[in-house]
């Protein structure tokens, strides 16, 4: 018997000042199952758990093992670099961390007022 995992895993996520982080549970699923990318503005995680034995001499009765693919998406307030994501695996949770781009800086520039009206431009000299 093969059952499907609950496609949403259960996920949290916390904002600081410079990252946002998410955990997301996924017990039984082997990292190289894992897929982590971004597209724009949204972190996409998905994967797979699979039956790891075939028990075909067996007559199950009850099975609340879930086995399947899963899929998360979330929005994120701005599009991440590539290089700004990491992701851990540990004990049945997936751990990520998304750093915020830096804070664009603004520069304050002093404009000149000069005095009299601007130079009129001098029409195009033709042949």
């Amino acid at each position: 018997m093969k059952d499907v995992m609950a496609p949403v895993p259960a996920m949290n996520i916390a904002e600081s000042e410079n990252a946002i982080e998410a955990t997301l549970e996924i017990p039984g699923v082997e990292e190289k199952d894992i897929k982590v990318r971004v597209e724009g503005d949204r972190l996409i995680v998905s994967g797979e758990k699979n039956w790891e034995n075939k028990h075909e001499e067996k007559d199950w009765h009850v099975t609340e093992r879930r086995f399947g693919s899963f899929y998360r998406t979330v929005a994120l307030p701005f599009e991440p670099a590539a290089d700004a994501i990491t992701a851990h695996y540990d004990k049945g949770v997936l751990h990520l961390t998304v750093q915020k781009p830096a804070a664009k800086t603004t520069t304050a520039k002093t404009i000149p007022v000069m005095a009299g009206a601007p130079k009129a431009e001098e029409p195009p000299k033709g042949p």
